[in-house]
């Protein structure tokens, strides 16, 4: 199936996907710093807290697996509007719970019902365009993904401050309804009938099956897992680098993350326009190359002892490429099999989801009285991503 011609690229239309595909980093990252008011509040531990957490990413992950095959036999667009209505009633549940087993449950529905959009989003931009022209799209949506797990504690933070743990997850409410009358008065559905695939859960399974036997997939699968999983590292222990260990003031603190953006936004920016004369995998390439330089340099630094701008300009290069690697590499991947680009785009988002979490959750029960367990993970996933490309799906 070729995507339709007339579809075009518009600041609404970024803003709309990209609000789509803030809800999961939202729902997650905007949730950290209520957590101590949560575990005061039900008077319980704090470690019972961080099992919601836990819950969320769990019922994420096993949501991305369904909601793809899903989309696939039903349709872009009902799927998506379905799991938009299941977040928003979930999440109002979640603003009036009562106690941390019933705020636990809720979250692995919230999680589930959240991982619609995640998937979704990929396999309607692919309907839509082009590769090229795909990963363009996707470079703005992947911009807005990574800001979004960056300035949400920060919102979280104030709201619960303010008005209280609860207030979190009504923001959460109110922006889950905007979500959903943007898709039902903007977004149409760009999967024909004629292109869906029936709904057999066998058929699932085969589908599955069929990606991971192939090299390309599990090449640009695990490419773009380990790019995400070293931003991961850096949301994991980035706070604690900068501030204990090199003296940044909290106050200091978003500044040195706001660099980061910064970058990203250039580098956004930058495949947005070259992509088309360049095409997928040369932008892949180069984003890359970028990221193996910043791995290195980040030995670099920590070996002959840079100090903090010998750790904050690599970690920005390597965070600035993460929508160049995750665009190309998706579009890449759902170019080959675009008749099941929700299941496609399932698999990549689990495996990608999976990969950073496991990867920080290593991270954070490493030693933290030096930078290195921070910066050395991050050049292992440098090299790991650049690895599996070249070995595996170079000629995609």
């Amino acid at each position: 199936m070729n995507p339709p011609n007339s579809s075009r690229l518009s600041l609404q239309l970024i803003l709309i996907l990209g609000a789509i595909a803030a809800l999961t980093p939202l729902a997650i990252d905007m949730y950290l710093p209520a957590m101590p008011s949560i575990a005061k509040d039900f008077l319980v531990s704090p470690s019972l807290v961080q099992v919601t957490l836990t819950a969320y990413t769990t019922g994420f992950a096993l949501g991305q697996l369904v909601h793809g095959p899903l989309a696939d036999s039903y349709g872009r667009r009902p799927m998506l509007l379905l799991g938009t209505v299941a977040f928003f009633i979930l999440t109002v549940l979640g603003a009036l719970s009562t106690n941390i087993t019933e705020l636990t449950f809720i979250r692995v529905l919230q999680g589930f019902a959240g991982a619609a959009a995640a998937v979704i989003i990929s396999a309607l931009v692919r309907d839509m365009f082009e590769r090229e022209e795909f990963s363009r799209t996707m470079s703005f949506v992947t911009l807005v993904m990574t800001v979004a797990p960056l300035l949400a504690p920060m919102i979280g933070g104030h709201l619960s401050v303010w008005f209280g743990w609860r207030s979190v997850f009504w923001f959460l409410a109110i922006f889950a309804v905007i979500v959903l009358l943007s898709i039902i008065f903007k977004i149409k559905e760009t999967l024909p009938k004629e292109n869906r695939i029936p709904f057999h859960f066998m058929s699932i399974i085969r589908n599955y099956a069929k990606l991971l036997a192939n090299p390309i997939v599990l090449g640009l699968i695990f490419c773009s897992g380990f790019s995400f999983a070293g931003m991961f590292t850096f949301l994991t222990a980035g706070s604690f680098v900068y501030i204990d260990i090199y003296g940044v003031s909290v106050a200091n603190f978003g500044f040195y993350f706001g660099l980061n953006i910064v970058v990203l936004i250039i580098m956004t920016t930058l495949n947005g326009r070259l992509v088309r004369k360049k095409g997928t995998h040369w932008m892949l390439r180069l984003g890359l190359s970028i990221q193996l330089f910043a791995g290195v340099m980040l030995l670099v630094g920590q070996w002959f002892n840079f100090g903090l701008w010998g750790t904050v300009l690599p970690v920005m290069l390597f965070v600035g490429t993460l929508s160049i690697i995750g665009s190309n590499s998706m579009a890449c991947l759902l170019a080959r099999y675009p008749q099941m680009a929700g299941t496609a785009s399932s698999l990549g988002g689990t495996f990608r989801f999976g990969i950073g979490s496991l990867v920080g959750s290593i991270v954070a029960l490493m030693p933290d009285s030096t930078a290195w367990p921070m910066a050395g993970t991050m050049a292992v996933c440098a090299v790991l991503s650049a690895g599996f490309y070249w070995c595996l799906a170079k000629d995609a």
